[in-house]
């Protein structure tokens, strides 16, 4: 069972399952400190998080809710904002009460076991795992472990520009991310490097075909069209269209000694735009990453 990904990764896991579902099971896992997972139930006027497993009732006091909460560093609506969702724990006591069986857990302690046993151990330019769990205008929000928190801003999503990290993500997306670099308990992340290079993208696409694309901005000099997350095009002005319109383009060239696409808009209209992506590189370690090709002058890079 692997420990240390974003909360809900292992929810529905057998063996997660198998130790929640006995007291027998809960001990071993203390025993062991092992990380499990459950749904918070409810959080009491104290902040401590009520969780009901199907061996016991369980909670979660609020000072082991998450890091940062006991000295101050983390506001409590990090605690509340759990209930309902699925939240990492340890099992540190089993109580015993006018012959009600309590485990009293810690989500903190999964987090710290997380922090030391996995994320700073990690070398900058590793590919991880993240789930989407906040969207503001200047990035997104996401959890690379155990609830442990990070955020990838918006200009580095994909090379395409965006006008909202809600074009790319929505809440609840699980994704991957590159490791920038961390300073103590903060993480600093990318993700546009795991998209393709611009030829990568291009091979998809030849000129003379016409093909759906996002209408991202609208310029003076022109138009760009998202073809991919990592790949856009040019077309001429057209008083009639705006961004976030879906549009069918005529690809009238691709040229990759000036990394540019010309495109000419067939039809442009309001339609529901296609969220997700397509990762090219989906583990391991990125050192250095050109994003433009050999034979263009401009070069686009991350060096990690």
């Amino acid at each position: 069972m692997r420990s240390y990904m974003p909360e809900g990764g292992i929810i529905n896991n057998d063996e997660n399952l198998g130790y929640i579902s006995s007291i027998s099971g809960l001990y071993e896992a203390k025993s062991r400190g092992i990380i499990l997972e459950a749904r918070a139930e409810s959080c009491s006027s104290a902040h401590d998080l009520a969780l009901n497993l199907p061996a016991c009732r369980a909670v979660i006091p609020r000072e082991e809710c998450a890091l940062g909460i006991a000295e101050g560093r983390t506001k409590d609506i990090a605690i509340i904002s759990r209930v309902g969702k699925p939240v990492a724990f340890t099992v540190k006591d089993i109580t015993e009460e006018d012959g009600e069986t309590t485990a009293i857990l810690s989500r903190t302690e999964a987090q710290n076991l997380c922090l030391e046993n996995y994320l700073l151990k990690l070398e900058y330019g590793s590919v991880i795992d993240a789930a989407v769990t906040h969207i503001e205008q200047f990035g997104c929000f996401v959890d690379i472990g155990c609830g442990i928190s990070s955020m990838i801003p918006i200009d580095a999503i994909s090379v395409s520009r965006i006008g909202h990290p809600s074009d790319r993500f929505a809440v609840g997306d699980r994704i991957k991310a590159v490791l920038k670099g961390w300073d103590g308990e903060k993480f600093y992340l990318s993700h546009k490097e795991l998209l393709g290079t611009w030829e990568e993208n291009a091979r998809k696409f030849c000129a003379g075909e016409t093909v759906k694309g996002t209408v991202r901005s609208i310029e003076p000099y022109g138009i760009f069209i998202e073809l991919a997350p990592n790949l856009a095009g040019l077309a001429e002005p057209r008083a009639d269209v705006y961004a976030g319109q879906t549009a069918s383009v005529y690809i009238k060239s691709i040229n990759p000694e000036k990394m540019k696409i010309k495109l000419i808009i067939v039809d442009a209209y309001d339609g529901e735009p296609e969220q997700g992506c397509e990762y090219f590189i989906t583990g391991g370690v990125i050192k250095r990453w050109r994003y433009s090709p050999a034979a263009c002058e401009k070069v686009i890079e991350s060096v990690f």
